[in-house]
């Protein structure tokens, strides 16, 4: 449903769950009044512009995750997200990623990956935005350790010696088991562009073998960006952050902690009950429309 922010009722005492970190209830409360700088909406909710307008938000752009329109209709799809920019001013791009894998044995499957991530980069900087999340292209029963980390550090290696050196690239977890390969790959590029998503919504899923609040720790040194989004634990629904068993506020409260330079972003097909949800906890302050 479509949440009306002028019919919200008055603010109740803020929901906050037991400090962490050693912090307390003021520290955990300053940290939780900082995401809104920090917090993006994925173009893929349908009330992502108009919210991000209202709260003062950024987007990450997802118009061009499905790879083909970077080739067909490629104008009209440009056109829709600069009217979405006109009034904003801070972005990330999400890159395509359907049948793309930086470490796939077929040496043409990796050519056709670097084509489209070099496409990407080139939409995304010819819209001014210079931060891209890329899937990690990792399948459980097709790739192994022993294979995925050193064919992805080969290939990110000589992606980035042809790359602009005013990017971003943050690598997302999407089927990965755990944190670990991600952030080897990552460490042995040693490449300040290339850092780390960390999408909570797929390390809840059943494809997961480590329980969200385990990926952070070995994440932290090289986390650019986090995914926001829900589930029970079984399926990839990106339900809203209220409705599903990841403990959204204590991981919320550990990072804006532990790592301040990481933004954020809620992927839901819907983003208004997320953005309600976050203002009754102390996240996000003064929503408009009262």
């Amino acid at each position: 449903r479509l949440w009306s922010w002028a019919l919200l009722p008055e603010p109740a005492a803020p929901h906050v769950s037991v400090p962490v970190w050693g912090t307390d209830f003021l520290e955990v409360m300053m940290n939780r009044g900082k995401l809104a700088g920090r917090l993006y909406l994925s173009t893929i909710g349908k009330d992502s512009q108009e919210m991000a307008e209202k709260l003062g938000l950024g987007l990450e752009i997802a118009e061009f995750c499905t790879a083909v329109n970077l080739e067909r209709d490629t104008a009209l799809y440009r056109d829709a997200v600069l009217k979405k920019q006109m009034r904003l001013d801070r972005f990330w791009f999400h890159a395509p990623f359907a049948e793309l894998s930086p470490a796939a044995v077929d040496p043409r499957v990796r050519e056709v990956t670097a084509l489209r991530y070099r496409q990407a980069i080139q939409m995304a900087t010819g819209l001014g935005i210079h931060r891209l999340v890329i899937h990690s292209g990792f399948i459980p029963q097709v790739y192994f350790p022993e294979w995925f980390v050193p064919q992805s550090v080969l290939f990110w290696q000589t992606f980035l010696a042809k790359a602009p050196e005013n990017i971003t690239i943050a690598l997302e977890n999407v089927m990965d088991p755990g944190p670990e390969m991600l952030v080897e790959i990552v460490r042995q590029v040693n490449d300040p562009r290339l850092g780390l998503c960390l999408d909570v919504g797929h390390a809840n899923c059943r494809i997961s073998e480590t329980p969200p609040l385990h990926w952070i720790e070995p994440m932290l040194p090289f986390l650019y960006h986090v995914h926001l989004h829900n589930n029970a634990g079984d399926m990839d629904l990106h339900a809203e952050l209220g409705s599903g068993t990841v403990p959204m506020e204590t991981i919320l409260d550990i990072l804006l902690a532990r790592r301040p330079e990481a933004t954020f972003t809620i992927e839901n097909q819907i983003c208004s009950p997320s953005l309600v949800w976050l203002w009754e906890r102390g996240y996000l302050p003064n929503p408009i429309g009262r």
